[in-house]
């Protein structure tokens, strides 16, 4: 039976009275028989139906995930018989998932009885192994009532029972989870992510109240009571609402390296196959980025725009309607849970300063950001990388797991307490993280959202047309970020390549080993004498021709954000390395590209690019500074601006046009 043939069958009874188990008390399904059912919300919703001869449970849950599926369990036997595990008042389903992802049955499990499974998607493969991290009951009285539970005002709550005093701002506090008499519940069902396969829990058919192991609701006021928020790694047997881990990724080939045109091919495959998430119910919001998306892929052509250097972008005209639209649509939303320093704690100073800046300068807009999440296009996780692993990280421990534990029970409270990280799965999501371990703490639960990350490589997970290569920043300064800002004029360039820094990782070794003091137009260094390092730096970089931003432990590295300060040409040797804001700069017209194992021929390469190339390329560098310069006070097309620009376009190619 279809689920939409199902919901037509349920509307058709709806007006019906059943006979409860023991034939002498009837009530009415959907809340009297006079509302429709809500197929089109958020939470966890499992509804058993009493039938004299006919027992049919539509369960529906609020997991995370991609794809649809719905199961409809048909059990045949007599309202008398009870499932294993069955003690005639309650009803248990408990699901484990071990590391492998294979699941163990509980005595509860629904599998094990005589019944009809029917799966309705949409079409799309299904994972193997997913199963839902959560157990819970279900408990129904045998008293009931219109009001007194399932809608606060015109939206569904599912009440239960650990945390039914707590609030989310723009949404009121549900009413207590035990019901008054003569009514029943209003039943609804969401749209699920993916292949999950929906958790069904039976009961016996003269009852009506609901009661869960945690609390989800939907609300209509700004206040909100404190909720938990001591993250730190514990014992989450008790939680309903959780995130899963996402193990799928977008299918690309493998190679050992990523060359340029490699990823400008992955780039367009992303947008043309538009890795979208299927919200589980819809919302105004969508209808507004769908219409957004159809005036970008309209946009005008923009012709000698004062402002906008064409060369400089892959399509100028897509990103200034783009951009626009941001400036008129966009609104964010920023959880105010969690604690300091993790969370809410902007570093402004040093290597990481790109997530702190942004977490600052976006929590102080009132352009962007609402307190009415219903409103919000995009939601912020306003956690700190640097300060997670500051805070969390068991020296010479070599493991990260306590760090993406404590991200993973923040997931859990905004799962649990909001509604939105569920209707999308943490696809319109993002964080903003600038920490080389980012990628590998975030790849598991929060693979949906939205990731601008300083460690931008292709080999460790970064997703082309969904996450963002974020500039990664160093600032001094934080009172004074522009100060030495540009270089010397051409004329005065008189060092052809330049390089400075730390013995990191195994590729600058090779670098000196083949040009640190073997040819005078290559100042090619160590680390440099602390007393000399912060006026020589800035100097050899504002005298070079090219600096070279050649990558350390990982695959980002500050000076391809130095060179463009001080208007030196980049020549960027790392391999897998998406250059920031890829989606949207044209990097082969201002830097240069120079791959791991050519570095025995760096010299070659530069001399054979011609002076009048080199000279457009450092005009151009000059002009693409603007974009990667921060400001006490954000501007037009600056770095803040481009940052959730870039974060903005990607939500964007998610969602298909009208």
């Amino acid at each position: 039976m279809e689920f939409a043939g199902m919901l037509w069958w349920l509307r058709a009874i709806q007006q019906s009275e059943a006979v409860s188990q023991n034939g002498s008390e009837t009530f009415n399904f959907m809340s009297g028989g006079n509302e429709e059912i809500d197929l089109d919300h958020r939470a966890v919703v499992c509804s058993d139906f009493g039938f004299p001869v006919l027992r049919i449970t539509v369960c529906a849950s609020n997991y995370t995930g991609t794809y649809a599926s719905h199961n409809i369990l048909v059990d045949t036997r007599v309202p008398g018989s009870a499932p294993e595990g069955f003690d005639g008042s309650e009803g248990s389903l408990a699901s484990d998932v071990d590391n492998t992802g294979s699941k163990e049955s509980s005595p509860g499990n629904l599998e094990n009885q005589n019944k009809i499974v029917k799966n309705v998607d949409n079409g799309l493969p299904q994972e193997e192994g997913r199963q839902p991290e959560q157990s819970f009951n279900l408990k129904i009285n045998g008293t009931h009532d219109n009001s007194s539970t399932g809608r606060v005002g015109n939206e569904t709550t599912i009440t239960t029972s650990d945390q039914v005093e707590t609030s989310v701002a723009g949404f009121p506090s549900p009413s207590p989870v035990t019901p008054s008499t003569n009514s029943s519940p209003s039943m609804t069902a969401s749209v699920l992510d993916r292949n999950i396969s929906t958790p069904a829990v039976s009961g016996k058919s003269n009852a009506t109240s609901v009661e869960l192991s945690r609390t989800i609701t939907s609300e209509n006021n700004e206040n909100s009571e404190p909720v938990h928020t001591d993250l730190r790694p514990k014992d989450n047997s008790s939680s309903v609402t959780t995130v899963t881990k996402i193990n799928d990724r977008p299918e690309m080939p493998v190679l050992d390296v990523y060359s340029l045109s490699d990823m400008n091919n992955l780039l367009l495959q992303s947008r043309a196959s538009y890795y979208s998430v299927i919200p589980q119910w819809s919302s105004a919001v969508d209808h507004e980025l769908q219409d957004v998306a159809s005036q970008i892929e309209n946009a005008p052509a923009v012709q000698n725009d004062p402002n906008l250097y064409a060369p400089l972008y892959r399509n100028v005209s897509t990103f200034k309607r783009s951009y626009e639209l941001m400036e008129q649509t966009l609104k964010v939303y920023i959880y105010k849970e969690g604690e300091r320093p993790i969370l809410h704690t902007p570093v402004l100073k040093g290597l990481y300063a790109s997530e702190g800046w942004f977490m600052r300068q976006l929590e102080a807009n009132k352009r962007f950001v609402t307190k009415n999440p219903k409103k919000a296009h995009l939601f912020y996780l306003p956690f700190s990388s640097r300060m997670l692993e500051e805070t969390l990280y068991v020296p010479n421990s070599h493991s990260h797991k306590n760090l993406i534990e404590y991200l993973k029970n923040y997931l859990d409270m905004i799962a649990s307490k909001y509604p939105f990280w569920n209707r999308t799965g943490g696809a319109d999501h993002f964080l903003v993280a600038c920490h080389d371990w980012a990628p590998t703490e975030t790849k598991e639960y929060m693979a949906k959202c939205v990731r601008a990350l300083c460690n931008a490589d292709v080999k460790e997970g970064f997703v082309f047309g969904k996450d963002v290569s974020l500039p990664e920043t160093y600032i001094q300064l934080p009172k004074d970020p522009l100060r030495n800002l540009g270089g010397k004029p051409l004329s005065k360039r008189s060092i052809l390549a330049f390089f400075a820094g730390s013995m990191h990782g195994y590729l600058r070794p090779i670098l000196l080993q083949h040009w640190e003091n073997k040819d005078p137009d290559m100042k090619i260094f160590g680390k440099l004498p602390k007393k000399k390092r912060k006026n020589e730096y800035a100097n050899y970089m504002k005298t070079s021709k090219y600096c070279i931003c050649a990558k350390g432990y990982e695959v980002n590295s500050p000076r391809v954000v130095e060179a463009i300060f001080y208007e030196c040409v980049p020549v960027i040797i790392s391999d897998n390395f998406v250059p920031p804001f890829f989606q949207v700069l044209n990097w082969e017209s201002f830097a240069v590209f120079v791959l791991e194992k050519d570095i025995p021929n760096l010299k070659n390469i530069l001399l054979s690019i011609p002076e009048k190339r080199y000279k457009q390329m450092q005009m151009m560098v000059k002009r693409v500074q603007k974009h990667f310069l921060w400001h006490a006070r954000p501007e037009k097309y600056d770095i803040f601006h481009i940052i959730l620009h870039s974060i903005w376009y990607n939500r964007l190619h998610q969602i298909s046009p009208i």
